[in-house]
């Protein structure tokens, strides 16, 4: 008899703890236009704009492993009551960073806000996998990870139709420029004031929404995680993890897929902008790049019955090199819609990553799945770069915002060659 993917004892737990990758997909994708939103604003570079992700994926860097070291001498469920706790303080210092009108503010509360996503994610990926039979555990991340863009989705609407069309920075003129260039100083306080405060609601409201979920997670039971048979101390752990060679490169093809992630659907409003589209108008091309991730990553998860979960990953990594090649060599419209493409091949990698790298670490899982959290940092690292390159304007005879995307081919490349040696070498 075939193990199933979740028991039924364990449904509701799976369900409440499902419910936490859409919270955080909701914050990283509502997040993710903010870049533009706030170069705007602010009146700063697309390189300085994208400290918004170098502050928001600096966070799990920071506190992925302390979130592990915290899960392992405690709880679960401790871990995900602490996460929640830090991701409402983030959000709800959304309100004194709008009212001081400062980057820096505004950058603390992203911060500490992944402070919480970082304990919230180490701890709900291992509590997913260990909910069940290790035979179906990636099948089971995958299925949980499954509705992290449904989160995401909701978190690019708000910021479509509440956030970026409600920006009085964002109005143009007849001939498609800003009228917010052409004001004086004072016209453009009154300007910016409103369009902070706009920015900042949505994330007050999610504030109070975490801390409802803080509730229904503190009065219920959750199942205990399993104890070891004897203890496990941490500096062997990091010493095994350090010599598991599958684990290791998984670490780094994670650090790339996550900031090959970021990438596309940050600067995928500055690639439509480049076309001549406002910021609202190219947030629905994220939309749609969401809306096939999402049906991708159910596809995928179906298509792991079938086939290899290492195969599907250096496929789909292909895929994404195929697709990002558009981008860079393919002006206009065309290029756009590679761009919304490339989504559809990065939906499974990184549960099936995340998968793969933990398998048959047993003990060490907990601290396993930190160093894979901690492989978000890819997100702060790289979109810096790639604005830089962005701010250029041309490279090579090319726009600059379309050479900018030899960043995330250069990602797939990376994750392609992980997923052929989990395929070939580390069998």
């Amino acid at each position: 008899m075939k193990a199933k993917v979740v028991s039924k004892e364990l449904l509701i737990p799976f369900i409440m703890i499902t419910s936490l990758f859409a919270l955080w997909g909701f914050a990283n994708d509502i997040t993710n236009p903010m870049v533009a939103a706030f170069k705007t604003v602010m009146e700063i570079s697309n390189a300085k704009a994208s400290m918004i992700q170098f502050a928001f994926y600096g966070g799990y860097g920071t506190m992925a492993i302390p979130a592990a070291l915290f899960v392992k001498k405690y709880s679960y469920k401790k871990g995900i009551l602490l996460g929640l706790t830090l991701y409402a303080v983030g959000a709800l210092l959304f309100f004194p960073a709008a009212q001081y009108e400062m980057f820096g503010f505004f950058l603390g509360s992203l911060y500490i806000l992944t402070f919480g996503l970082a304990f919230l994610e180490t701890t709900a990926n291992p509590y997913i996998l260990s909910m069940g039979d290790e035979s179906t555990a990636t099948r089971r991340l995958n299925l949980a990870q499954a509705f992290n863009p449904l989160g995401s989705i909701f978190g690019m609407i708000i910021a479509s139709k509440f956030i970026l069309a409600a920006l009085e920075s964002d109005i143009r003129n007849e001939a498609g420029e800003l009228v917010f260039n052409t004001l004086n100083t004072v016209e453009k306080a009154a300007v910016r004031t409103h369009d902070l405060g706009v920015i900042r609601d949505p994330y007050v409201i999610l504030g109070f929404v975490v801390l409802v979920m803080f509730v229904i997670i503190f009065v219920s039971k959750m199942p205990e995680r399993k104890k070891a048979e004897k203890p496990v101390k941490t500096a062997d752990t990091f010493k095994r993890l350090f010599k598991n060679v599958k684990y290791r490169e998984g670490v780094i093809a994670q650090v790339f897929y996550v900031a090959a992630q970021i990438m596309c659907w940050t600067f995928i409003i500055q690639y439509a902008e480049n076309l001549g589209l406002s910021k609202a108008t190219a947030q629905n091309y994220n939309i749609a790049a969401m809306t096939l991730f999402i049906a991708s990553r159910f596809i995928s998860t179906a298509l792991m019955k079938y086939f290899n979960a290492k195969l599907l990953l250096t496929i789909f990594a292909i895929g994404g090199m195929i697709t990002t090649t558009g981008v860079i060599l393919i002006e206009g419209q065309m290029g756009l819609y590679c761009l919304v493409a490339t989504s559809g091949f990065m939906s499974l990698m990184f549960p099936t990553i995340y998968g793969i790298a933990l398998h048959g670490l047993g003990d060490d899982a907990t601290i396993g799945a930190a160093g894979l959290v901690m492989a978000i940092v890819g997100g702060a690292l790289m979109p810096p770069l790639q604005g830089s390159i962005i701010d250029m304007g041309q490279v090579a005879g090319m726009a600059a915002v379309n050479f900018s995307f030899i960043l995330p081919f250069i990602c797939f490349i990376v994750i392609g060659i992980y997923g052929y040696r989990t395929l070939k070498v580390h069998v």
